[in-house]
Parts: structure tokens; sequence; C-alpha cells
């Protein structure tokens, strides 16, 4: 009898172990999935923010080199929660034209004169919000090679932009080719400010930009006028130059927004980011002088 009442006894404190241990696992497996579910939430609460957190922007460049800019810049400004798309444009009229009307939010790839011009001409409402970089210029000819080697009455090819009309022609007087109205202001000056041309020289300005480098293949005689993002873009070796402008910062190619977008800081961002030591750094690395970047 004894040995059965210990029997029973062991019995009953095995079950009543047993029920304490599930119960305990129990307790475990749910503060488990309770932890996993909490991990869960935070995880989606975090990526839920940090999509409310992103801003979006679309600039418009040509490709050379400002989109090629642009990709350099495009990571650096994601770390900073600004997503850009590069939005690339083959001419001059449209970036402007998507500008205005709000397709874009802001276009890289005008020079000072030009966003002036047609700021005057047009009337846009625009803002420049800081300058990147200025292209050097330079007058390229393949059968001339140097500026004492001029022949009478050489054609010299301008593109059809009067905006760079002026620095052009005040490249030319800087060699003694020809001489400038002294009355006008060498960035606005046009063929019909030339006063004096000893060589007779004659003057080209029908031809789109994008064309220049074909017409200097071509051509071989004349001289022809060639930025230096074209230059690049049609491999024309920067140093065959029979003439190569100095850097000049009043032809700066700057970041343009409409007005009521001066103060958005996400496109302050991104000039800041374009103006950084590292991205001039890019340019001076990449472009070996042709790209110089904004003092």
């Amino acid at each position: 009898m004894k040995k059965l009442l210990t029997l029973l006894l062991a019995t009953l404190l095995f079950a009543l172990a047993a029920c304490g241990t599930s119960e305990e696992e129990d307790q475990t497996a749910d503060e488990s999935t309770g932890n996993e579910e909490t991990e869960a939430t935070n995880e989606g609460e975090d990526e839920e923010a940090q999509e409310q957190e992103s801003v979006e922007i679309t600039v418009g460049a040509t490709s050379v080199p400002h989109g090629e800019v642009l990709e350099e810049v495009a990571p650096l400004l994601a770390e900073q929660g600004i997503e850009m798309e590069i939005e690339i444009y083959q001419d001059y009229v449209l970036p402007n034209q998507d500008l205005e009307d709000g397709i874009i939010d802001a276009n890289y790839f005008q020079h000072i004169p030009y966003f002036e011009g047609q700021k005057e001409e047009i009337g846009y409402d625009f803002v420049n919000l800081g300058g990147v970089h200025t292209e050097q210029l330079g007058i390229y000819s393949k059968d001339i090679q140097n500026v004492d080697e001029v022949p009478e009455e050489t054609v010299v090819i301008l593109s059809r932009s009067v905006a760079d009309h002026g620095r052009v022609l005040s490249l030319l007087q800087d060699h003694d080719l020809i001489t400038l109205d002294e009355n006008v202001d060498p960035v606005d000056a046009t063929v019909d400010d030339v006063v004096e041309n000893p060589l007779n020289l004659e003057f080209d300005a029908s031809v789109d930009a994008g064309l220049l480098p074909e017409f200097y293949d071509r051509e071989t005689d004349a001289l022809v006028a060639i930025n230096a993002n074209y230059a690049i873009e049609g491999g024309v070796n920067f140093d065959d130059a029979v003439i190569l402008e100095e850097p000049d910062f009043s032809y700066t190619n700057i970041i343009a927004a409409r007005s009521e977008d001066e103060n958005n800081e996400a496109l302050q961002k991104l000039v800041e980011v374009l103006q950084s030591e590292e991205i001039k750094t890019f340019m001076e690395e990449e472009y070996k002088g042709a790209v110089v970047p904004a003092e």
C-alpha cells in the first residue's frame, strides 16, 4: 500500500512539473513571437519614415559634361535623402522651356550670358542658384597651326548662339586678328561690332553648336570656334586649339530654377554638392582642364 501511494505521488509530481514546463515554453514562445512582431513593426515604420523623408527632383542637362557630372552627384544626394532623376537634352532650347512648364525642377547646361539673354528675350522667371564650372572655348583648324599662319579671307565658323559671339570675337581681338568697337561690351559684341579686320576674315555664324566638330573635320582651312563641352563630345583634341581661351568665369555654367523654388532645400543641396571639393576633383581629373570648377 505504501509503495502504491509513493508511486501515485511521484506520478502527480511529474505531471505538475510537465505542466509547468509546458507553460514556461508557451510563455517563452509567445514572448519570442511578440519580439519578432515588434521588430518587424519597427523595421516597417523605419522604412516608411525613410520613404516619407525622401525627396525627388528632376534636373535637365546636356550630356557632356553636365550629365556626367550629375551622375557623380546622384549617389551623394541619395545619402541625404534626395533622389535625383537626370533628364538629358540634345539642344539649348527645351531645357528652359521644360523648366518653365514645370516638367523639370532645375537645369544645368547654360552659362550666365545665355541665361540672362533668355530671361530678357523670352521673359523666363528664373533664378541662378549657383555656378558650377566654366568650359574653355578654343578656336581650331586642321590646316592652320598658329595665329601667325592665318591667311587672308579665312572663314571663321561660330555657333548660331549669339551669346557666344562676343566670347569668340574677344578671343580673336586678344590675338590681334580683329578690333572691336571700344564702346561695346566685349561680352555683348557681334560681328557687326568689328571695326578693324586686316585679314578680311569672313564670319559664318549659321552653324548649330553641336555640329561644330563636324565642320572642324570637314572645313580644314577654316577656323572653327568650339566650346569645350562640344569638343569633348565630338572627339576634338583639346590641345590642338590654335587659340585657347583662359578660364573665363563670366561664362560660368549654372544651376537654373524657377524663382518660386529659389529657397527649395533639395535644390540648394544639389548646388552644395556640385560645388563640393569631391566634385571639383572629379571635374579636374576627368576633363584635364577643359572643364574648370567655378571659383
